[in-house]
């Protein structure tokens, strides 16, 4: 399994596409980031989306349209892929709403989307059920956490999300929506000093 990643926009978000037996899964597609995927794809199945602030799923409309794949997202977040903050971005519309923690199956592989609202009403982690890896989005980083001051943030939220991750007692990859990958153990270590904060 092989996942190749690519910074979009001004703000280098993680666009990520995830090669399985059966397609290419695309994980929030930011801004000019269908260019990206045109270039590797051959037969795309679905677009994920950890939430839905605009830097995420700037292309996701783009993408939808060229190639007729569904959008999945948080029940909670679909509202922000109509672009809200009037950014600019064509508007798309989900397909699935995640509504739970259950496990739903693409292209031969299993996702979970954890839910971790505070950063969003809808923010998730997305693991690849049996690989050890999630794609952490703006929730975790390396070394930090997904911000609670925007519209729609809720720090109360957030501060829960983060203690329910410091009981997760597996070890994941972290893949986050900027900058290097890290891995769960070792953002748990730091999590204490951010929870000081709330």
């Amino acid at each position: 399994m092989q996942i190749i990643k690519q910074a979009c926009g001004a703000y280098e978000t993680n666009c990520y596409i995830l090669f399985s037996e059966h397609g290419e899964i695309i994980i929030d597609p930011g801004f000019d980031a269908l260019n990206f995927i045109k270039k590797h794809v051959k037969n795309p199945l679905a677009i994920l989306n950890t939430h839905g602030h605009y830097d995420h799923v700037w292309d996701n409309e783009k993408v939808k349209q060229a190639y007729q794949i569904p959008i999945y997202i948080h029940k909670n977040d679909a509202f922000m892929l109509e672009d809200p903050f009037n950014q600019g971005f064509m508007p798309s519309k989900a397909d699935y709403l995640i509504d739970d923690e259950n496990i739903i199956s693409i292209g031969g592989l299993d996702f979970k989307f954890h839910f971790l609202p505070g950063h969003t009403p809808g923010c998730t982690m997305i693991e690849i059920v049996g690989k050890n890896i999630m794609f952490s989005g703006d929730f975790l980083f390396y070394r930090s956490i997904g911000r609670w001051d925007f519209p729609y943030s809720d720090a109360n939220l957030m501060k829960q999300s983060l203690e329910k991750v410091m009981t997760y007692k597996e070890d994941f990859k972290l893949l986050p929506g900027h900058g290097q990958e890290t891995t769960l153990k070792e953002e748990q270590v730091h999590l204490p000093s951010w929870l000081r904060y709330f």
